[in-house]
């Protein structure tokens, strides 16, 4: 368990509700932001229940718990806040948006239940597979790694004048939902990275 900037931790009501599942607060892992959090995570589902600008890539919490299971990478499932879930800036770092069917009049549902019902889901795509995803599928490279290549990108982009960086819109929101739907692996991004650099030095010509 990871926590981004908590009010109260260690608390001791929280070991009190722990129901015997202490360990999970004794090893949670306490992060400064956001992006810290997410950087040793190679797919990254975001729960949420607000819609957004920008159509995202949508799972029911059986499809992501599928997904999870089919690839031997670190996976992080992100809750949002209690209030207002995740922020468009938060969902830019996710790979799909994780959405529970509720009724439409009722769409908001508690971080406990959230959790409980996409832990549920999880375990039970544990039983149907009987196994983690198979050795022989290809490892999606960390978050760490494809925010270094956004930025490369970004950098590129306004070198060679195609992103205003006073006036950028919502090139590089879209750039993001594109790659990240895409789960690059190692060789790609170094691809990629080669292709800007190309650009680049093309450019100083």
């Amino acid at each position: 368990m990871c926590l981004v900037q908590p009010k109260q931790f260690p608390n001791a009501d929280a070991t009190a509700r722990a129901c015997g599942a202490d360990d999970i607060l004794f090893n949670a892992q306490v992060f400064d932001s956001y992006e810290e959090s997410l950087k040793d995570y190679s797919l990254v589902f975001g729960a949420s229940a607000r819609q957004r600008m920008i159509t995202w890539p949508v799972l029911t919490p059986t499809a992501c718990a599928e997904q999870t299971l089919q690839i031997q990478a670190p996976v992080a499932i992100v809750f949002g806040r209690e209030n207002s879930g995740l922020t468009n800036k938060e969902l830019e770092h996710c790979n799909y948006l994780v959405q529970i069917p509720t009724d439409e009049n009722f769409s908001s549902l508690n971080v406990a239940a959230a959790v409980q019902i996409i832990a549920y889901e999880l375990r039970m795509a544990e039983f149907k597979h009987n196994s983690l995803a198979s050795s022989s599928l290809p490892t999606p490279v960390s978050a760490e790694t494809m925010e270094q290549l956004y930025q490369h990108l970004e950098h590129t982009l306004i070198d060679i004048n195609f992103l205003n960086p006073n006036q950028p819109r919502l090139l590089m929101r879209r750039l993001r939902r594109l790659f990240n739907r895409s789960q690059l692996i190692d060789s790609e991004v170094n691809i990629l990275r080669g292709i800007l650099t190309a650009m680049q030095e093309k450019h100083k010509m």
